[in-house]
């Protein structure tokens, strides 16, 4: 599971009517959150795939990874890509501001097609929690697979576990809120690939998947976030926005309980709010799965 709470909605869609800064700055606040868990598992990849010279990360969003892939592998080239322009923009201008923009660049257009734009084959592809946006996943995989150089790696990062910010009982309402909400998200996450262009139903065995694709499963392994209670004022910037968003789509679907429950721990006026309560923590779980093509 852990879909990393995508129900506010996730830039791989192409919706007009996003607000693309301030869906940008959730995406950037998030990922910059996580970095402690990209970084080790950006250092176990290195020990997978040394010095490549060129690296995709193809679902870019706004480029935190991106930069990230940058430090972590000095000597390579990296290409943001993503169908969203205004966040390649932003990932363009961090790249600038860390100093990694004469090797980086970035690549606007619907994965994973516009990977045949690239003009060179790739030595690592990191797809984050981007693949499950397409509806054929199994042909998504082939396509990246098909873009590797010999010995290049795929690197999938997908599933683990749900985010949790708070105890089982918080002291207020009915205790277990957070298992109720992975159950709506699991229904929401299932009826969204459902809806995909060309959905097709598969079973998430990702290091199969992979070897359908002819690469070679080199490794799975899960990193965790642990920001323990009491939290940083960001961390509790970050629940606070993730279980907001959980609250606005789920409002129709939850019990009158669970949303008194919601609405008082997002109120910054109630000492029971997860902006003033010391019980909240982030803790949570993602999973990096790695192939490599050997022909």
């Amino acid at each position: 599971m852990a879909h990393d709470h995508e129900t506010h909605g996730h830039h791989h869609h192409d919706h007009t009517d996003i607000d693309w800064s301030r869906m940008a700055e959730h995406l950037e606040t998030q990922a910059e959150l996580f970095t402690p868990l990209y970084e080790r598992a950006l250092a176990w990849l290195g020990h997978k795939q040394t010095e490549p010279g060129l690296i995709v990360d193809a679902g870019s969003g706004p480029g935190v990874l991106s930069c990230l892939l940058a430090d972590a592998f000095p000597g390579a080239r990296v290409v943001a890509v993503d169908g969203a322009e205004p966040l390649l923009e932003r990932a363009q201008a961090r790249a600038e501001r860390l100093g990694v923009a004469d090797r980086f660049g970035t690549l606007a257009g619907e994965l994973p097609g516009i990977l045949d734009d690239l003009d060179y084959p790739v030595d690592l592809l990191w797809a984050s929690r981007s693949l499950h946006h397409l509806g054929d996943q199994r042909s998504g995989i082939a396509a990246f697979a098909a873009r590797l150089a010999r010995g290049g790696t795929l690197a999938l990062m997908e599933g683990g576990l749900p985010a949790r910010f708070l105890p089982r009982d918080i002291g207020i309402g009915r205790p277990g809120l957070q298992a109720r909400l992975d159950a709506l998200e699991e229904e929401w996450f299932a009826a969204m690939r459902a809806n995909l262009p060309d959905s097709v139903a598969e079973a998430e065995d990702w290091p199969a998947l992979m070897a359908s694709a002819g690469l070679r499963h080199t490794g799975t392994r899960s990193f965790m976030l642990d920001l323990p209670a009491p939290t940083t004022d960001r961390a509790r910037a970050y629940i606070a926005a993730s279980l907001g968003r959980l609250r606005d789509v789920f409002a129709e679907r939850l019990d009158a309980g669970d949303r008194e429950t919601l609405d008082r721990l997002l109120d910054p006026e109630d000492a029971a709010s997860v902006h003033r309560r010391p019980d909240v923590f982030v803790l949570a779980v993602h999973t990096v799965h790695t192939a490599v093509r050997t022909g």
